[in-house]
């Protein structure tokens, strides 16, 4: 007697360009997780890549509502991209309420798989579907792939120990194999982190690797599916890459500023969505010296770090929107004191607790007057996940260099999002010069300044000879003393002010992609480079006339921006805010700049930038972001 293997079906399979698939699923099914794995399966592969992490803000949202959705959503590619994608060709829904936050997105024809057994009468009443959307023809607009996840992930791990709920944990593994097989991905890169991961929990790791080859088994032995499909490794440099968040980059950057400056880092933190990542990945450097220190709010967290700075180290402190307000008058210190301070804000939607997890670029404004009295920082803001790595080594070095503050601008999107980065030689990066305090003729005076750069010497605890005063109180800038001078503050908030415009002299002009001069320029900043990029890109492969540049320093701008803006008929500034970059511009450079602004915790889609061109072009009419019914006086 013999017993037959599952027939094997071929299928075609087809070749794409680009791929951008959600999952989506209750908080707790492990949506990130999935999202993760077979976003870094496919940095193996060698796709280009990128990625939007959509976490919900309530850390125990009821079981299958609405508000508890979970969602990842990659992009991978055969060529260069630049955003995690616009809509999904494919959604992962593992429950109704899934199904009714994301279907909206999906594009039209777009491949659905849902977890059929969740689709129960239960689940449906808290998604608010007064009948199953499997059953009413309402996705007659896509392919629908109904399996049940729910009920084979239990077939494949009967016999665990493991009880009911750690085995409903393990399905996500199961639509994890599934996704693998469909777009020809090999399982190694997850078995070994499984491995890595589950090492201590046996019972655990063994019904995780059974559920995860279980769903690719099922591809291969289902006749639901009728092609595979495969996205060649796209064509990069040369060079060793890895998979990396911003928030991941942002760490790794400070820690290269430490050892390119030869000086400790030390990061004081008050943990806050989003920037608690920052924390996390410092606290595991400790083999190279870094010290991080979780405070008990965020006023004690940027005091310590200035006390770090005042000792000579690296200072560091992070936070998002509602804890750069707490930090204000510290920050000012830190400004009064002149100190090499380095302040992240890893911006997130306001105002107060605003959407915790969701992105926003609301804090420029902030950043650049949100202190008393007249309170210059230097401001720069990184424009890609791996770009983070490069502008954190810049803050320092701007820091150290000048003896001011800098704020270092992130937000959500940049900072839970990844991409590949190309990791640098050490020896292609930037030196980071410093000095301590050298002797002066005379009594020694903190407050005499470099020529150049107008930075005072930095004197630090244990420096014979260099006994000096400083603190909040002005000082007189002849002797360091407490000086009430009108003359004197006069003539310090000046200097404090040119320093910080000084750093123009440092920073590399503004770069514009596109014509160098024509009908529209496309201006940003932060998270917004992919979409605004992309979007004129798209535009000149059509012949129109639109040029894009993108902001890394905020304070003090690139010396070529007013040239640059000059050179075109019309200038568009998409931000994720009111309108905050347009106002600085237009009163600075007195271009009648036009705003295009989006609040809505998400990111701009290339589709809105290329509809908003249009509408400066004078091609279509005017263009409106398109959301929800409900109305500005409430209600909907």
């Amino acid at each position: 007697m013999t017993t037959e293997s599952p027939a094997r079906t071929e299928r075609a399979v087809e070749s794409l360009e680009r791929v951008t698939i959600r999952f989506a699923g209750d908080s707790g099914d492990g949506m990130q997780l999935t999202g993760t794995q077979f976003t870094k399966t496919s940095a193996v592969f060698g796709n280009d890549l990128a990625t939007f992490p959509d976490i919900p803000a309530e850390i125990r949202a009821p079981t299958g509502s609405l508000p508890g959705v979970s969602g990842f959503q990659l992009s991978f590619a055969s060529t260069d991209i630049r955003t995690p994608g616009d809509s999904p060709d494919v959604l992962v829904a593992m429950n109704p309420a899934a199904l009714k936050v994301n279907i909206g997105d999906l594009r039209p024809g777009g491949l659905l798989i849902v977890d059929e057994d969740e689709f129960n009468p239960t689940n449906l009443k808290k998604a608010a579907y007064a009948v199953n959307p499997l059953e009413d023809g309402s996705l007659a607009g896509f392919q629908v792939v109904r399996i049940n996840i729910t009920r084979q992930n239990e077939l494949a791990l009967e016999g665990s120990p493991l009880n009911a709920k750690d085995k409903f944990r393990s399905r996500n593994f199961y639509a994890l194999g599934l996704i693998l097989w469909l777009y020809g991905r090999s399982m190694d890169t997850t078995v070994k982190w499984a491995n890595e991961q589950f090492r201590r929990r046996p019972d655990v790791l063994e019904a995780n690797l059974n559920a995860l080859r279980a769903g690719y088994n099922f591809g291969e032995t289902t006749e639901l599916f009728h092609h595979r499909y495969e996205v060649a490794p796209a064509t990069v440099a040369p060079g060793l890459y890895r998979h990396v968040s911003g928030n991941e980059a942002t760490a790794m950057g400070f820690v290269a500023a430490s050892v390119l400056s030869g000086l400790p880092l030390f990061y004081g933190s008050y943990p806050i969505t989003p920037a608690s990542d920052i924390l996390h990945e410092l606290s595991k450097m400790k083999n190279f010296g870094i010290k991080t220190f979780q405070a008990e709010d965020e006023i004690a967290a940027i005091g310590s770090a200035i006390g770090a700075a005042y000792g000579g180290h690296l200072g560091l402190t992070g936070t998002s929107g509602p804890g750069l307000a707490l930090k204000s008058e510290a920050l000012n210190l830190a400004v009064m004191t002149e100190l090499p301070l380095v302040v992240v804000d890893v911006q997130r939607a306001g105002p107060s607790t605003g959407m915790p997890t969701k992105t926003e670029q609301s804090d420029l404004l902030q950043a650049m007057y949100g202190r008393n009295g007249d309170s210059s920082v230097c401001i720069i803001a990184p424009a890609t996940p791996a770009d983070c790595f490069f502008m954190a080594i810049e803050a320092f070095r701007i820091a150290l260099k000048y003896m001011v503050p800098v704020i270092f601008l992130s937000d959500g999107y940049i900072g839970n999002g990844s991409e590949p980065w190309r990791i640098p030689d050490v020896d292609d990066l930037p030196r980071i010069e410093h000095s301590y305090a050298a002797k002066q003729e005379g009594e020694f005076n903190p407050y005499k300044r470099d020529p150049m750069t107008l930075a005072r010497p930095w004197a630090v605890p244990g420096q014979a000879g260099f006994e000096h005063r400083i603190g909040g109180i002005e000082k007189s800038g002849q002797s360091g003393d407490i000086s009430y001078d009108p003359q004197n503050h006069h003539t310090m908030t000046l200097a404090r002010a040119e320093r910080v415009a000084r750093i123009v002299q440092d920073i590399p002009p503004l770069e514009v992609l596109g014509p160098k001069s024509g009908d529209l320029l496309v201006l940003g900043w932060g998270g917004t480079h992919g979409a605004l990029t992309s979007a004129a890109e798209n535009a000149r492969k059509q012949g129109k006339s639109v040029a894009s540049a993108h902001l890394r320093y905020l304070n003090p701008f690139p010396a070529n921006l007013g040239e640059v803006l000059s050179n075109y008929k019309k200038v568009l500034i998409p931000e994720l805010n009111t309108g905050q970059l347009s106002m600085l511009i237009r009163a600075k450079f007195l271009v009648d700049a036009a705003g295009f602004n989006k609040i809505a915790g998400q990111p701009f889609k290339i589709t809105e930038v290329e509809g908003k061109i249009d509408e400066m072009l004078g091609l279509t009419g005017p263009y409106n972001l398109k959301f929800g019914p409900a109305s500005v006086l409430g209600g909907g």
